[in-house]
């Protein structure tokens, strides 16, 4: 009883720290864009992640795993949970404020709920579910206001593109949860670091197939780029996935994606006292009826549970 009680706190940890890690992330990235590209950005981090993550398989004397299957299964999870998001958050960076693109990433848990009764075949879907997702549809659709694609004066005007790809970016999140669950957890005998490892191993390699590609340009980094930078790859690609690994193992897919609750509120406050963001009426209300809605879905709020065919 004790071992299991400890167990549930340090997931609890680490969800916190999770959290913390991927909510200040929007940050870092906004900071780093403005002297490197997105793909470059991305390579970096990822290679960053992947370093640190061997480093900690080595001084851990922890083995790489030997099955075909895993790796084919981890470089799925890779291409959706790393370099495919990471590069959509990192192009709508550019045009989006870092807040945003946090408030936004709050919708993982419905992406995920949703491509997670597309493919496995033993989620329901009843009342709750169904009106959850209806009512995180209204609060992504608040988030996005197509309202202020009509006013030519409001600075967001144009940017449906970014924001497009952030909801894109979420649902690759959920693709790679779904196909974690269904695929990889509780299927082979490796611990979280190891999986962590070698998932951003699988797709710190795929980003340096194209590095000639995105290395075109001159390289200049000012020490405030290399310090986030350093921070996106160890911590946010890096040590991060371990506890997310651990998180999905613990809790599955859906729970673990919630991890997305408190970033957005940690993206906002630091977009707006580091960056002086400014925060439209819409973005917070709609990411509040979006968080409600997936609190519905997974039941935390009670609703009469009658079966819907999935």
């Amino acid at each position: 009883m004790r071992r299991y009680s400890k167990q549930k706190q340090l997931t609890a940890l680490w969800f916190l720290l999770l959290s913390i890690t991927w909510g200040s992330s929007f940050l870092f990235i906004k900071l780093a864009l403005e002297e490197i590209s997105p793909a470059y950005l991305v390579l970096l981090r990822l290679c960053l992640g992947s370093i640190t993550l061997m480093v900690i398989l080595f001084l851990t004397r922890r083995r790489l795993p030997r099955e075909l299957r895993l790796y084919l299964h981890l470089a799925v999870v890779g291409v959706f949970l790393c370099v495919l998001p990471l590069l959509l958050f990192a192009w709508a960076g550019q045009f989006i404020p870092s807040g945003l693109s946090a408030i936004y990433n709050a919708t993982t848990p419905l992406m995920t709920l949703l491509i997670g009764l597309a493919i496995i075949p033993n989620e329901k879907l009843n009342s709750s579910r169904l009106i959850g997702i209806f009512i995180g549809g209204i609060g992504i659709l608040t988030v996005l206001g197509p309202w202020q694609f009509f006013d030519s004066a409001n600075p967001l005007q144009g940017t449906g593109l970014a924001q497009a790809a952030c909801l894109l970016g979420t649902a690759s999140y959920g693709i790679a949860f779904t196909w974690m669950r269904r695929f990889v957890s509780g299927k082979f005998q490796y611990d979280s670091p190891t999986l962590a490892a070698v998932q951003v191993g699988i797709s710190a390699l795929l980003m340096l197939l194209f590095t000639p590609i995105i290395i075109l340009n001159g390289i200049e980094f000012s020490p405030l780029v290399i310090g986030a930078v350093l921070i996106l790859g160890i911590f946010g690609s890096g040590i991060a996935y371990i506890w997310n690994t651990r998180i999905v193992n613990s809790w599955g897919a859906a729970p673990a994606s919630t991890v997305t609750y408190l970033s957005p509120l940690i993206g906002v406050i630091l977009g707006v006292l580091v960056l002086n963001e400014k925060v439209s009426w819409n973005q917070p209300v709609g990411g509040i009826v979006t968080v409600i809605g997936i609190l519905i879905t997974q039941e935390f709020v009670k609703w009469p549970s009658n079966k819907f065919s999935s």
